[in-house]
């Protein structure tokens, strides 16, 4: 097992530590880095594009040689990282002994870290990995711009133990946008600016989903679970699944939850009569 540490520092830090690690060559372009890996730890490529003080985006396509464990240090900029698994798992616990939790093909994580506790990923041998990573600070000057978006990020992916970590379905809509991301044609100034915001758009859509303000999708149901039964069996063919999938939404939880709060009473025995 190849074991491998990330102190505290900035994308010029990391990457040239992950160069010396993995035996790489490093290629950097204004704001994007791309390591190539072709040694006796793994193959494949580690793409990332920076703004700085703002966010970030990671790709990693690698195969490992040997298993891998990253421990990371919480980083002073206290950032929410988004990881999109798009093939392969990845396994993350809040220190070594900590309880391991497993990202998926197709699933979606939302972590911040804050404590004295590294956050640690780990990665199996000769088989594919897939990943992205977009990472937000939370903590930023007054006179920074995107102050909204990480009040609004702090307010829901950060707990005051200083570990959150949440693990849902891919959202349709976010994928999209990091296929644009990584797909994109032009160069120079302009391809900053659309990654800039893309990044924009995809912090948006997390933050949306993740909100109360999305509960406006499922009004109609919510609504319809109030009715009487008999209005209820008019429309048991609805396949609430479905319209989970159809609309993004990160978790089979999630609706359940918002239900109980907008209106005290147990979502249960309405999802029963849906099915029934």
């Amino acid at each position: 097992m190849k074991k491998l540490y990330l102190n505290t520092g900035g994308f010029n830090t990391i990457f040239n530590d992950l160069k010396d690690s993995f035996d790489g060559e490093l290629v950097v372009n204004n704001n994007e880095y791309t390591l190539n890996i072709k040694s006796k730890w793994a193959r494949g490529t580690i793409k990332a594009v920076r703004f700085e003080k703002e966010m970030s985006y990671v790709n990693f396509d690698l195969v490992f040689n040997h298993d891998v464990t990253l421990s990371i240090e919480s980083l002073q900029t206290a950032p929410v990282f988004f990881a999109y698994c798009e093939k392969g798992i990845l396994t993350h616990s809040f220190g070594a002994n900590g309880t391991q939790r497993k990202i998926k093909s197709n699933q979606t994580a939302v972590l911040n870290n804050t404590s004295v506790i590294n956050s640690v990923l780990s990665f199996e041998s000769h088989k594919p990995i897939q990943f992205s990573l977009v990472g937000m600070p939370t903590v930023v000057s007054v006179a920074e711009e995107n102050t909204e978006m990480v009040s609004q990020l702090k307010k829901r992916f950060t707990t005051d133990s200083g570990q959150y970590l949440y693990i849902g379905t891919k959202n349709q809509k976010i994928a999209e946008k990091l296929q644009e991301l990584t797909k994109m044609p032009q160069k120079g100034i302009v391809r900053s600016l659309l990654q800039k915001s893309i990044l924009n758009s995809i912090l948006e859509m997390e933050i949306a989903q993740h909100s109360y303000n999305y509960m406006t999708t499922f009004d109609p149901i919510l609504h319809l679970a109030t009715r009487q039964i008999n209005e209820i069996k008019r429309i048991s063919n609805i396949n609430i699944a479905e319209v989970w999938h159809a609309a993004g939404l990160a978790s089979r939880n999630y609706l359940p939850r918002i239900f109980k709060e907008k209106y005290h009473l147990s979502f249960k025995p309405y999802n029963q009569k849906l099915a029934s």
